[in-house]
């Protein structure tokens, strides 16, 4: 991975520019003094490459933005190793886009029915901790995919390898925070945590809820393997997640601190400071989804971020290197996340709207819905899109969070209708769509239900 470039120093910078009055003038009038340019908060690493005014300087241009941004930063309890303190901005572009999520997460403009009823809004939240446990664990170099995955938390099997045994452990931590959202943040929680996400997958299981005894870590390219972080050490850890934690429970700073920027801060400090021998990227992770859902953004919990982040992990490390190059400014990260989070919130519009098209079309075909509830309508709907679907009791229970029998009246119910097959393997029972899963519906369309009703429940 290619290191941003480091910035010039700004205080030789705007030693220079505040003695030269003709300089500052032309700046000035140029309205080169703003936080951010063309309302983007750029790095020097990428403000270098952009066309600058005739008789400016790129790094005459860096001095004016530098200034303006100090004048909106405040410090924060996170410090560096050496004791310099984090900062963080709110310009204009960071108001804009807490104000839409603010909106967004609170539920305060209109949301798919679906997630709102009670009936089926468990269905959406599943499928939200499979889709973040499987991402969250993959960006951590977990292998499996993800059809195998879900497949492994829908049936409640347990983890055959590794790689499943993160994203087992990274389902449970994720049902965890849910409940505890509530509770105030300690070291003993984040303890917890750090066990559930790594359990069973440590070289050393002691270090499983345990600060890291040395300093012996680095952070990583895993492509390339460039030096992207070290950090603080060991010593400084104990002080450091007290630290955090009272800032979690909004008990530093003085000032206020936007609650979606402090979950995203939390989520920078506790990736920052890697007091863990492993899983600190999920540790990190799953404290953000606690804070936000502490904080009333019920909506989260749909949401898989990891899966915004996986997409592009060099953007997700650089907000983090951005951060860390020019002195200590924590908004690069702070804005990588916002923007993270309404692609989230796009993501579940644009799943709701897929898996409402899947059961519109069963619906379509059977045109007697009220035969079957929406468990039945989505198990149905999912069918229709893969004709090798597996189901069984404890995938449907999981996937609805519904009691097993309940699962099984519905399971049965297609069975007797002639839509799925049941096949005893063992002391388990196997339930298959089938072939002709679309004609049979098309005959309760139309009226022909004696024929799949006819047809023989299996063995």
């Amino acid at each position: 991975m290619r290191l941003p470039k480091q910035p010039p120093d700004p205080a030789q910078l705007t030693e220079k520019l505040l003695s030269e009055p003709k300089l500052l003038r032309t700046v000035v009038n140029a309205g080169l003094f703003s936080a951010t340019v063309r309302d983007r908060y750029v790095h020097w690493d990428k403000l270098r490459f952009l066309p600058a005014l005739e008789g400016i300087t790129h790094e005459q241009w860096w001095s004016a933005i530098k200034l303006a941004r100090n004048s909106i930063l405040r410090p924060l309890p996170l410090v560096d190793p050496e004791g310099k303190a984090f900062k963080v901005a709110t310009p204009d572009s960071l108001q804009r886009q807490l104000s839409e999520l603010d909106r967004d997460l609170s539920g305060r403009v209109p949301v798919p029915e679906q997630i709102r009823n009670p009936a089926t809004r468990d269905t959406y939240i599943v499928s939200a901790l499979i889709e973040e446990a499987i991402t969250s664990s993959q960006l951590e170099g977990a292998t499996s995919t993800r059809k195998v995955a879900a497949e492994m938390l829908r049936s409640g099997r347990k983890p055959r390898d590794r790689a499943e045994r993160m994203i087992y452990n990274n389902f449970d931590a994720m049902q965890l925070i849910r409940r505890l959202a509530s509770e105030p943040l300690t070291p003993e929680l984040v303890f917890e945590i750090h066990r559930r996400v790594t359990r069973d997958t440590l070289n050393d299981p002691a270090d499983a809820g345990r600060l890291r005894p040395g300093d012996d870590i680095v952070v990583e390219d895993t492509k390339d393997q460039t030096q992207l972080h070290v950090p603080p050490p060991a010593a400084q850890l104990e002080r450091r997640l007290a630290a955090m934690c009272e800032f979690a429970n909004e008990a530093s700073p003085s000032y206020y601190i936007h609650p979606i920027v402090r979950a995203t801060l939390l989520h920078f400090w506790l990736a920052y400071d890697h007091p863990f021998v492993d899983g600190n990227g999920r540790t990190a992770r799953a404290l953000f989804y606690w804070s936000m859902l502490r904080s009333g953004y019920w909506l989260t919990e749909f949401l898989s971020i990891s899966q915004i982040l996986r997409k592009a992990p060099a953007k997700y490390a650089r907000a983090y290197l951005y951060a860390e190059t020019d002195e200590n400014d924590a908004t690069y990260f702070v804005l990588y996340q916002l923007g993270v989070l309404g692609r989230s919130i796009r993501a579940l519009h644009e799943y709701v709207r897929r898996k409402m098209s899947e059961i519109q079309k069963m619906q379509a075909l059977a045109k007697r819905s009220q035969a079957f509830n929406y468990r039945q309508m989505a198990l149905l709907g999912h069918a229709l899109g893969d004709k090798y679907s597996q189901f069984t009791v404890s995938s449907h229970a999981n996937s609805h969070n519904v009691t097993r029998q309940t699962a099984r009246n519905d399971l049965i119910k297609l069975v007797d209708l002639g839509l799925l097959t049941s096949v005893k393997v063992g002391r388990g029972l196997f339930f298959y769509t089938t072939d002709d899963l679309e004609e049979r519906l098309s005959q309760l369309g139309r009226g022909h239900a004696d024929g799949p009703r006819s047809m023989p429940r299996g063995t």
